[in-house]
């Protein structure tokens, strides 16, 4: 079984000490791949919660979809991650998310 080491990010200029867009897009692009490396965890937690949960019903749970969110809004607060990216963002990743959730739990018990 793979198992990725922890995710690490790439050198980069501090934000408010770029002085070109050489080094803006350095920044994103190294971020960028970090969130990738962040993403696939995250599937592979996906994965384990169809491995686990007894039922197709138990996939989509509207009251833990809530509660991920309240989480994620709490904590872009405190890293100043604007709402307005963070909601719309978590609310596709975890639709994307119970999709492929959907699809593994159907190919593992067929």
């Amino acid at each position: 079984m793979h198992h990725p080491a922890l995710v690490a990010v790439d050198p980069r200029v501090d934000p408010a000490e770029c002085q070109s867009m050489a080094e803006v897009r350095q920044g994103v692009d190294a971020v960028d791949r970090a969130l990738v490396a962040l993403l696939a965890e995250r599937q592979r937690y996906m994965e384990a919660a169809a491995r686990i949960k007894p039922d197709r019903d138990a996939v989509f749970d509207q009251a833990r979809i809530d509660d991920v969110v309240a989480k994620v809004l709490t904590a872009a607060q405190a890293h100043h991650l604007s709402p307005e990216i963070a909601e719309p963002v978590w609310r596709l990743l975890i639709d994307r998310c119970i999709a492929h959730e959907f699809a593994v739990y159907d190919r593992t018990r067929s």
